[in-house]
């Protein structure tokens, strides 16, 4: 018994595992349900509180519990997905969503929320796409690490998620995403690595599938040496739910907390391989020292009499959904309708009255109270008279289908302006499988053309987590609103859209193509002999489209507004850390609204090559009519550099590099060109690299041009003109191949002594970037 007034010795996360059994601690690494980890009383480590989300918390007791959204949860709030909250392009915005999102879990005693999704889109096929964020890993990395800033500012854990290239539903359990190391550091890896160095989640959670034939959950590279030993990540790693093949290889490459529970096979497993010697008992420890640390954070934070403003959040979700809503199109300026008119509007498309809302899966969310649009443009326009007809079943065949069609079209014929909601049923898009399409229903796109035969006047809403092809039906409508999956104020904010109480300032966060057959994987996709090869490399989404000069029927990053902006004045300031690029921004209409300044970069592409342009910052502002304001991103310098597979390091081309400042990855206002320092080259060709690969190499480049200087005078007529075919053979010899002729007067001992004098001048240089 302690003396009166003698603190009580707390041990460390380390002192309280090495007090535990073996089993003890076996347990800790393994789920006790399926929505808690293993407490020990005893040692003073409570269960943590695990639940699914990320656009709502969808809270299970483990007797009903699920990780498909089969059974039902408690009602929350339903914010939209990561599709729509990415056309946002607002990282203050996510950090609120996120901010909410922990009242929530606090409320309901949740410790971690299973978010966020920053898996990169490579098909607009993938089913999960409406969970993940963008195409682009920048747009992805930033509103992700803003998310989980946001839900852990106010004491809920974040987990990352799918650890790592889980870019596509079919074969997801199994099937191998072969990608080469750059692609793999230049596309999939770097949304994590910004989340987990600036946001500093406290949990990173292992995809299902296999990378580069490893199973993530497995992967020691991934786990380890990535992860760890170069991020320098702290807190744990978690499988997804049923994710761990094999459990004591699993620990020993870093995973861990096994979810849910194995009914004791994990942690009887793990015990045998200590036992055995096949797993180091220091491996089990520091797993389970990772996941008392999570367990007392949760604790610690744990606020049992916290509540929540369901309004307050509703209103949020609205916000949401409006500024993620993207106007596509509006011709003649169609949009906004006047809420004041009296006019006859013929509201079509069940989707109005029965909304989508959300995605399938593990996602699913109940909400607190959910908004349909029909009602919303009847309050929305009191002297309107607004008719509604369904148009056509939502899911299942319906046998009064064609009625349902006729009535549309005679509501259409009557009407001064048509709204016809659109999109994709429920089934069309989940977790656990992928599209075969990106077409909208047949019956749907008939009944377009029938009402704009009868009534032009239209304008179409659409619902849908993946892109849908547009090409075929959009040039016979005058406005189109893509929604999304806008959340449960999702009717509320498109009523909002189309009166003008909001102004739409979504932003694409991924490429329209024309057709599937345009899209970068459609060749490799979904793979075959569970093996999948990304075999676009990093020529994903727009950097595809762009590099090819391929039409598309909106490109990444567009978005029209009520108003209009004007660019000017750009100027780059570089320092030793990065760039900071400033533009004037006015908003030169008439209407208020927001802006969202997009930043690429072309860089030089003279040692890999490149993509025509990266998008490498962005800024949101909002401008009152006639107001100007500075728009100041940085760019750093880590954003610049490529990975450069043979110095196996990442690494800044020292050139001139282009800035091009605009509203889409197409819509380019203002360049610039500027000069980056670049690094020290770390890897050096030998004596069988071309001639071609010293000269373009920044160390060995000169000494060769030294070295063939000689060569020149001596051969002097003889010597192959610049430019010529002659001289574009010897720059494909092997240096050592040049050395062999007997008409060249340099032998093998001058290659060797090349060599040898190059690699030891560049030794600091290798020092540095290694």
């Amino acid at each position: 018994m302690n003396a009166p007034n003698q603190p009580t010795w707390t041990p460390t996360p380390g002192e309280a595992v090495a007090q535990l059994s073996l089993a003890e601690k076996a347990d800790l690494t393994s789920g006790a349900g399926w929505w808690h980890t293993t407490a020990v009383p005893d040692a003073g480590v409570p269960a943590v509180r695990l639940s699914d989300g990320p656009h709502g918390l969808r809270l299970q007791n483990d007797t009903h519990a699920d990780h498909l959204g089969i059974n039902g949860s408690a009602p929350a709030t339903c914010f939209p997905p990561a599709v729509t909250l990415a056309s946002t392009w607002d990282s203050d915005l996510a950090g609120q969503v996120g901010g909410a999102l922990a009242r929530e879990c606090l409320a309901h005693g949740v410790h971690v929320l299973l978010g966020p999704g920053v898996n990169i889109k490579r098909s607009p096929l993938c089913g999960r796409n409406f969970e993940y964020l963008s195409e682009d890993p920048l747009l992805s990395g930033v509103l992700g690490a803003a998310w989980v800033k946001g839900l852990q500012a106010r004491g809920v854990g974040a987990s990352v998620k799918h650890f790592a290239a889980n870019n596509q539903e079919t074969g997801r359990m199994s099937v191998s995403a072969d990608i080469d190391v750059r692609t793999l550091r230049e596309i999939y890896l770097p949304a994590f690595h910004r989340v987990v160095t600036e946001a500093e989640p406290w949990t990173v959670m292992c995809a299902y599938n296999r990378v580069n034939g490893v199973h993530a959950s497995q992967d020691p590279w991934l786990l380890t040496d990535v992860l760890r030993g170069e991020w320098g990540y702290d807190g744990v790693v978690v499988s997804d739910w049923g994710a761990v093949v094999d459990r004591v290889r699993a620990l020993a490459a870093g995973l861990d907390l096994e979810m849910p529970t194995s009914s004791g096979v994990g942690p009887a497993r793990a015990v045998a391989a200590v036992e055995s010697g096949e797993l180091a008992e220091e491996a089990l420890d520091r797993s389970a020292t990772r996941v008392v640390v999570l367990a007392r954070k949760a604790a610690a934070h744990a606020r049992p009499d916290a509540a929540f403003d369901p309004a307050a959040h509703h209103d949020l979700a609205r916000e949401v959904a409006t500024r993620g809503a993207v106007l596509l199109k509006n011709d003649g300026a169609l949009l906004p309708l006047n809420p004041a008119a009296a006019q006859h509007i013929a509201v079509i498309g069940e989707f109005a009255r029965t909304p989508r809302y959300q995605g399938e899966g593990s996602s699913r969310v109940t909400p607190t109270r959910l908004d349909d649009a029909l009602t919303s443009v009847i309050e929305a326009a009191p002297a309107a008279r607004v008719t509604f007809a369904p148009g056509f079943p939502v899911d299942a065949p319906d046998a009064e289908a064609a009625a349902l069609h006729e009535e549309a079209v005679r509501a259409a014929d009557s009407a001064d302006v048509v709204v016809l909601f659109l999109g994709l049923p429920p089934s069309f898009e989940s977790e656990g499988y992928d599209r075969g399409h990106i077409e909208l229903p047949e019956e749907q796109t008939r009944l377009l053309a029938a009402v704009v035969a009868v009534n032009p006047n239209a304008v179409v809403v659409l619902s849908n987590g993946g892109v849908v092809r547009l090409a075929g039906w959009i040039d016979d409508v005058p406005a189109v609103l893509e929604g999304w999956l806008s959340g449960q104020a999702g009717g509320s904010a498109t009523a909002d859209l189309l009166f003008g109480r909001a102004n739409p300032s979504g932003r694409l966060a991924e490429t329209i193509p024309l057709r599937l057959a345009d899209t970068p994987a459609y060749l490799a996709w979904p793979g075959e002999n569970g093996h999948v090869t990304y075999s676009e490399g990093q020529f994903v989404g727009y950097r595809h489209y762009d590099a090819r000069d391929m039409a598309v029927s909106f490109p990444f990053g567009h978005g029209l507004s009520y108003t209009t902006f004007d660019y000017a004045d750009l100027r780059v300031a570089p320092d030793a850390d990065g760039l900071d690029v400033t533009v004037g921004v006015t908003n030169t209409g008439e209407r208020a609204g927001h802006e969202v300044v997009q930043v690429y970069v072309a860089a030089p592409g003279e040692r890999a090559r490149r993509p025509v342009r990266e998008l490498k910052g962005f800024g949101t502002t909002w401008l009152a009519p006639g107001e100007t304001r500075d728009v100041t991103v940085r760019i750093a310098r880590a954003d610049l550099a490529y990975f450069d597979t043979a110095a196996d390091t990442w690494l800044v081309e020292d050139a001139d590099h282009r800035i091009d400042v605009g509203a889409s990855s197409r819509d380019i206002r203002l360049t610039a060109t500027v000069r980056v320092d670049g690094d020290a080259y770390a890897d050096l060709p030998d004596a069988d690299s071309t001639v071609a690969v010293w000269l373009a190499h920044p160390v060995g480049g000169p000494a060769v041009e030294a070295l063939l200087s000689r060569v020149r005078t001596s051969m002097g007529d003889a010597y192959p003109e610049e430019g010529s075919s002659r001289q574009r053979m010897v720059a494909n010899m092997r240096l050592s191949q040049l050395a062999q002729l007997p008409i060249v007067p340099l032998g093998f001992g001058d290659v060797q002594e090349l060599v040898e004098t190059v690699r030891s001048a560049a030794g600091a240089g290798k020092k540095e970037t290694s």
